[in-house]
């Protein structure tokens, strides 16, 4: 808050214990993991207390960092130089986003579209994992089934959560609830398809097969890039959910509505990720029109 007879624009944050809680319950979020899977520090594997105790921390931070924000702006806190600094804020977290799938979709690239390089190799077993791509042997998503309807899902969803930011902005709050309400469907709707999805490509063992000398390859990449886009639904819909919860309680006016921009802006992201997953994935190189 910023100090009594200052003037100036800028928010000057109290002293506040989350940034530490949120250092520290991270590092026991990693440890923890670490000693569950090998084992460490005397601690043996399969010993879990230590990252449900960092991951505990890390959502009470989650919780209780954006809580204190959200007073902030309730106080008014949120001057014009600060909801920029704000936004600027939001738009270079999704900028690391993109380049976190930009990863992902370079080592799906590399192994599609150069396959046959290292083809040439003369060592048998690498010939034979690189001579095809999907892999020899396995059986791929088919494309305008599932991920199709999960597409359309998405695209849905863009449209309703656009719906919820224009009637708050002309401040027809119901209409907003009504938006906001079917974006978070939606969003769970693509949750439980992906769910159904993945249990149907592990109980047919999809990816498996004795001919399938590179499937871990195209099993990973796939899960990898398509796991952590399920992963962002997920939080985008948690998200959506705290804003709706939010508007529900009298917050958001049509002029200081960032919590919810910033929200829209993120299931953008999130659409549009899935969109190039789809294209490319599952249609192009999943069907086997990369060959």
């Amino acid at each position: 808050m910023a100090h009594e007879g200052v003037k100036h624009d800028y928010h000057l944050v109290n002293p506040s214990a989350w940034p530490l809680v949120g250092s520290v319950s991270a590092v026991a979020l990693a440890l923890g993991l670490v000693i569950g899977l090998k084992g460490l520090f005397g601690l043996p594997k399969g010993d879990w207390w230590i990252l449900a105790l960092g991951f505990a921390g890390v959502i009470l931070t989650f919780i209780g960092w954006w809580s204190d924000v959200v007073k902030e702006a309730n106080e008014g806190d949120h001057t014009p130089v600060v909801a920029i600094g704000l936004r600027y804020g939001m738009i270079l977290f999704i900028a690391s986003e993109v380049m976190f799938f930009v990863a992902w979709f370079w080592v799906f690239f590399e192994m599609a579209l150069f396959h046959h390089v290292r083809a040439t190799s003369s060592v048998d077993d690498v010939r034979a994992a690189w001579a095809n791509w999907p892999p020899k042997g396995i059986e791929t998503v088919p494309a305008f089934e599932l991920p199709l309807v999960n597409t359309l899902t998405l695209l849905l969803s863009g449209t309703t959560v656009t719906w919820a930011h224009h009637a708050l902005q002309t401040g027809d709050r119901k209409g907003a609830k009504i938006g906001l309400a079917l974006t978070i469907a939606l969003g769970v709707m693509f949750t439980l398809v992906q769910a159904y999805e993945y249990n149907h490509i592990l109980t047919e063992k999809l990816f498996y097969g004795p001919e399938a000398a590179n499937a871990g390859l195209y099993g990973s990449s796939f899960f990898m890039a398509t796991g952590f886009h399920g992963f962002h639904v997920i939080i985008g819909t948690i998200f959506l959910t705290v804003c709706l919860a939010r508007l529900m309680n009298g917050a958001f006016t049509p002029k200081q509505h960032f919590g919810f921009e910033a929200a829209a802006w993120y299931w953008h992201f999130v659409d549009v990720v899935w969109l190039f997953l789809f294209s490319f994935l599952y249609v192009i190189f999943g069907s086997g029109w990369g060959h």
